[in-house]
């Protein structure tokens, strides 16, 4: 992050920032990038992202931590580590109510 980015951003597309990610047992905080979308035909909102690289987050995915909880100042969602990328970042991601501000419903 640059010194001209706050520490946490809702860019009207998504979110950009620190999150909270936790099992129950332990949380990490860590940064994020999430977006979202409506899918045109089933109507249904599906968000998702990348975590950035963190030795706690692997230690969640070796793990094999499931249903863990991501928050941010918008909100908390239930989520799963998914796909790690060359760079060590999980994927994220689900359906419904999204943790940053967005439109879940198909304009008129």
């Amino acid at each position: 992050m640059t010194d001209e980015t706050r520490a946490d951003e809702f860019d009207g597309d998504g979110y950009r920032g620190e999150v909270e990610l936790g099992d129950g047992a332990r949380s990490v905080r860590v940064g994020a990038q999430l977006r979202g979308a409506l899918e045109p035909i089933s109507g249904a909102y599906r968000w998702y992202g990348r975590l950035a690289a963190d030795a706690a987050v692997t230690e969640l995915a070796a793990a094999r931590a499931r249903n863990l909880t991501l928050t941010t100042p918008y909100g908390s969602v239930t989520t799963t580590l998914t796909d790690v990328d060359p760079w060590g970042r999980y994927r994220v991601g689900g359906a419904g109510t999204p943790p940053f501000p967005a439109s879940t419903t198909p304009s008129a």
